[in-house]
């Protein structure tokens, strides 16, 4: 757990000093106040307030706490690592065998969303400020990434050939800003969404 302690002129400037510091909020730290601030004799001598706050429920701790609940619920071992930066939390399960893997990851990555989705939620909950969060599994989103991007330069190429429009499979609306990101600055080119969720797909074009 982390924690901080900190001296301010009142309690009360210490407590808010250490939560900027922490980058944590009041639900979500234990607050010990050490020294109560003195004025001292003929105001000589004062002191400041000393107090000590530990986070015990912050985004990281969360996250771990609801990760592991799954993985024990789902019978898979993994190694994981989680960090907490500039209100982002990168979750990444680092080590994990074959098979689990692809049940976490699900098809086309529907149950990495889906996990991360939840772990977004658990943060979040009763946060004033809001907290992104990455699920991974050993890179899996950047190299599904590089995936895309090769699909979308291959289906344009084909929409040239042959002069007509390409429909991809279904997306996710991180996956279809992928593709649209991919060919924005292609020659010739257009793309756009239709469809519904979870049906919605990017559809390549001639200009």
């Amino acid at each position: 757990m982390k924690e901080l302690t900190i001296e301010k002129s009142t309690v009360e400037e210490a407590i808010a000093a250490a939560l900027e510091e922490l980058n944590a909020e009041n639900n979500e730290v234990e607050i010990e106040i050490i020294k109560e601030p003195s004025k001292g004799f003929f105001g000589l001598g004062s002191k400041d307030a000393k107090v000590k706050v530990t986070i015990t429920n912050g985004p990281e701790e969360r996250a771990i706490k609801f990760l592991d609940i799954l993985l024990r619920k789902m019978n898979i071992e993994a190694n994981y690592e989680v960090n907490y930066s500039n209100n982002i939390l990168n979750v990444d399960i680092v080590k994990i065998g074959e098979d689990d893997k692809g049940i976490v990851i699900g098809k086309r990555g529907k149950n990495l969303d889906e996990i991360q989705f939840l772990l977004n939620l658990m943060v979040n909950k009763g946060r004033e400020n809001y907290v992104r969060v990455i699920f991974n599994v050993e890179d899996y989103r950047a190299k599904r990434e590089e995936t895309l991007k090769r699909l979308a330069l291959k289906m344009a190429d084909k929409c040239k050939y042959y002069n007509r429009k390409v429909k991809l499979e279904p997306m996710n609306p991180y996956e279809r800003r992928i593709i649209h990101s991919t060919l924005q600055d292609e020659k010739g080119i257009i793309t756009y969404s239709e469809g519904e969720e979870p049906y919605r797909k990017v559809v390549i074009d001639k200009k």
